[in-house]
């Protein structure tokens, strides 16, 4: 992707540091955000009084409707019994949006059009939901998940019939050759979440730019009018793009969680 003007640019002249350096600071915006939100419940008294909304326009507020909107889809895949999990699904969500959104300002850097920061979110999501199958059902259990299904050996009347044809010795020897079949695609498969997750965000962002670059640098030279015309619409298409993409890039995340703590077979 062609690198692009940034304000930074005569600072950190390496287009992926001005990347991860927005990166960062955005982090620890969002962090500032959160830690200025929370004093709104620091004592009871505020806690009461935040109850009810205030009428004008507030951070609170815009936090209140984002947290409750986020929750109730994370409650759609991963039951009210998980949401544990989606303080870390909100922060993914809510940090791709913002640097997707913040790649679309002229002068700022596509912080999610780096691999290495796309990369960093994805073993980030890649550690925590192995952790959490782990911590869920154990090193032995979770492992259990990559193998044949344990249903295989249990007692169906088709499986109990080609058991007493076959013989437990031989069901077993099956399920023995299916877990060795299976086990090492299931890993692999689990490894190429990292990769999928970054390429599906780097190359959909990078599209984005890509035709906004053309409209308003190509085009709009050209035909001046047409560089304020069509950016417009452009920019809109790219804030939907944002959102999609982290919404995307989060549901899997929840799906990826579901996946590794739900027990039974697979």
């Amino acid at each position: 992707m062609e690198n692009h003007y940034t304000y930074i640019g005569e600072i950190i002249h390496n287009p992926d540091g001005q990347k991860f350096f927005t990166a960062l600071a955005l982090g620890i915006g969002i962090i500032l955000l959160g830690f200025l939100s929370s004093r709104t419940f620091s004592t009871k008294e505020k806690l009461n009084d935040s109850i009810i909304p205030p009428k004008g326009f507030s951070l609170l507020g815009i936090f209140d409707f984002f947290v409750e909107s986020f929750v109730n889809y994370h409650d759609s895949i991963l039951g009210k019994e998980n949401r544990k999990y989606v303080s870390f699904s909100g922060s993914v969500f809510l940090f791709i949006l913002l640097a997707n959104l913040i790649g679309l300002i002229p002068g700022m850097a596509a912080i999610t059009t780096t691999v290495w920061v796309n990369v960093g979110l994805a073993l980030a999501v890649f550690i925590y939901f192995n952790y959490l199958g782990i911590k869920e059902q154990g090193l032995k259990g979770y492992l259990g998940h990559f193998c044949a299904p344990s249903s295989l050996v249990g007692e169906t009347p088709k499986q109990a019939t080609f058991k007493k044809w076959l013989g437990w010795g031989g069901f077993a020897l099956i399920w023995i050759l299916l877990t060795l079949l299976l086990f090492p695609i299931e890993i692999l498969s689990t490894c190429l979440r990292v990769l999928t997750l970054n390429l599906r965000l780097y190359w959909n962002i990078a599209a984005d730019h890509m035709v906004l670059n053309v409209f308003t640098n190509e085009i709009g030279p050209l035909v001046p009018i047409i560089k304020s015309v069509s950016a417009f619409p452009i920019y809109i298409l790219g804030i939907f793009v944002s959102f999609m993409q982290a919404f995307i890039f989060t549901t899997l995340t929840m799906v990826y969680v579901l996946l590794a703590v739900q027990h039974g077979d697979h």
